[in-house]
């Protein structure tokens, strides 16, 4: 592993404000997993819950109420392509604001082949205007530095131009949340082009939790997020040592060394693929 040519000052002002996602199972009953959020996770923290065919509406309210119930930020994630109506959002933001209080959601189109109702995209999700009627005051949306594998280059950042307008105009502050990547120049680069664009919102770039280096790789594949040989060397992955457990420590080492006051505000999103537990134990360790 290449040496740290940065301060810790760096990385630490880029790790102030991170995120993590949490999914509705690890906060399930009275396990580990949830007496462990109570233990180990800053009061005021941002928790995604994700919108998965494996999570209804009952079960990320609950989750959003364990996570309020700590002290912790619930922001639900809406997948338009699951929605079934306008009606069904509106309920469940109901629930959710009046029990939970969020004032922040993440809107993604989702990757059903089959639309469940009649949003094809976020974009028409946000037109509903159920977000601000429901006082949310921020929406976040997907960036992909690495490409849309469903859009053109182009159309990607149409698309991006567009929601980021139009929850502006909407009375309601845009943020990006981007997919997680191994690569620290394509996001740099990403972020440079963004800004050129005129698109100034904060911007969460997603990272990868420590955890098993099969377990990085699947998900990659899942996800569409590059995994080649050269871009797994950049991140500290060697192809011939599979068995591992490795963490982000030269990818956000990468960005906090290339980061500049062009790239506009950035904070950091973790995805913990090996675990709540293993990515708070890895922070204190970082940090």
């Amino acid at each position: 592993m290449k040496p740290r040519n940065i301060g810790k000052q760096a990385a630490r002002n880029l790790l102030h404000g991170y995120s993590i996602e949490v999914m509705p199972r690890a906060m399930a009953g009275n396990g580990t997993a949830a007496r462990g959020f109570e233990a180990v996770l800053p009061e005021g923290l941002d928790a995604m819950i994700p919108h998965l065919s494996t999570t209804d509406d009952e079960s990320r309210l609950a989750t959003a109420q364990k996570l309020h119930s700590l002290g912790i930020n619930p922001v639900p994630h809406f997948a338009a392509r699951r929605v079934s109506s306008t009606k069904e959002i509106t309920v469940a933001l109901h629930h959710l604001v009046t029990q939970t209080q969020i004032d922040a959601c993440f809107v993604i189109a989702g990757d059903p082949a089959l639309v469940s109702g009649p949003f094809q995209n976020s974009l028409s999700l946000i037109g509903t205007g159920v977000f601000e009627r429901a006082g949310i005051r921020k929406l976040a949306i997907g960036g992909y530095p690495e490409g849309h594998r469903h859009m053109t280059a182009a159309e990607a950042w149409q698309s991006l131009e567009a929601k980021c307008r139009d929850i502006t105009e909407r009375g309601m502050s845009p943020e990006i949340i981007t997919q997680f990547c191994f690569d620290s120049r394509a996001v740099l680069t990403w972020l440079a082009a963004l800004r050129e664009r005129g698109i100034t919102c904060p911007v969460r770039v997603g990272v990868p939790g420590p955890a098993t280096i099969g377990s990085l790789i699947r998900f990659a594949a899942a996800c569409g997020v590059e995994a080649s040989t050269s871009v797994l060397a950049q991140y500290g992955i060697a192809m011939g040592k599979l068995l591992g457990t490795t963490g982000p420590d030269r990818l956000i080492d990468d960005l906090a060394e290339g980061l500049g006051s062009a790239h506009g505000a950035v904070s950091l999103h973790f995805h913990p693929f090996g675990g709540i537990e293993c990515l708070m134990k890895w922070l204190g360790h970082y940090q």
